[in-house]
């Protein structure tokens, strides 16, 4: 199992380096991305998506897992 790069306050991220960080898939990021749950730019005239790592982080601070009340 290969290890997830870190998230890196400072280091602007492409939607593909930011998946892989997070491990999930690009459709995925684009979802998070599309629903406000991950904030990234995109300059005019531009394709290309930049995503801050303090983004990242903030997203993941801000995602809260309940448990399960019942211990399953």
């Amino acid at each position: 199992m290969q290890a997830r790069p870190s998230i890196h306050e400072n280091t602007v991220y492409s939607r593909e380096e930011a998946a892989d960080a997070l491990g999930v898939s690009l459709s995925t990021l684009k979802r998070l991305i599309a629903t406000g749950q991950l904030s990234a730019s995109q300059p005019t005239g531009m394709r290309r998506v930049f995503i801050q790592g303090s983004s990242i982080m903030q997203m993941l601070d801000s995602t809260k897992v309940e448990s399960d009340r019942h211990g399953r």
